[in-house]
């Protein structure tokens, strides 16, 4: 699936009415959806709480918070991407703090090109990080078959008196012979000897 085919949730944190509106015009439904809004930096976090989004958009200042510590947590703790914007006079100051969290900074204002831009770049870090996570996974599913057969030899050992290589050729020779994965002999093996 190619980047403009793929659809984004965002939630856009501002106190602004008129930069919501900006914003929303430059986000269409056939590429951003659902879109929510949010007032606070703590209504921001309870939205979050509630479910995950892709982008979250974040117009500093806030009636509560900056929104900085907020962007730096939505980035090492979910694989939402962040954009900060920030007034000119302050960017330099936050772009160095929040840069190393893979926080994307722009200042404001700002045209609309380069907003399209960053949103651009936020895609691409998006997809970056759904094929870290699937990676991940599947480094996870690995360890946890490994973990299975790794169970089952050891039960093969004890119940049956083999030895560890008997045991390992057993599960092997049973995967080939029946066309299943060794996850599934060492599942049924677990299963008949616990």
């Amino acid at each position: 699936m190619s980047l403009k085919e793929r659809v984004y949730s965002v939630l856009v944190v501002s106190s602004s009415k008129a930069f919501d509106e900006a914003l929303l015009a430059l986000l269409p439904e056939s590429s951003y959806n659902p879109v929510h809004t949010a007032a606070s930096v703590s209504a921001a976090k309870r939205a979050f709480s509630e479910r995950a989004f892709d982008y979250v958009i974040i117009n500093s200042p806030l009636p509560d918070d900056a929104g900085i510590r907020f962007a730096i947590d939505i980035c090492g703790s979910s694989e939402a991407v962040a954009l900060l914007m920030v007034r000119t006079e302050f960017y330099a100051e936050i772009y160095d703090k929040v840069a190393e969290y893979g926080v994307f900074t722009l200042p404001k204002p700002t045209s609309k090109p380069m907003l399209a831009a960053a949103l651009g770049w936020m895609a691409s870090a998006r997809e970056r990080l759904r094929q870290s996570g699937k990676k991940t996974l599947s480094i996870e599913e690995k360890m946890k078959e490994i973990r299975l057969v790794n169970r089952a030899k050891w039960l093969l050992i004890s119940e049956l008196k083999m030895d560890e290589p008997g045991a390992h050729r057993y599960i092997e020779k049973q995967a080939m012979d029946r066309c299943v994965t060794r996850r599934a002999v060492a599942e049924e093996i677990i299963k008949t000897y616990s």
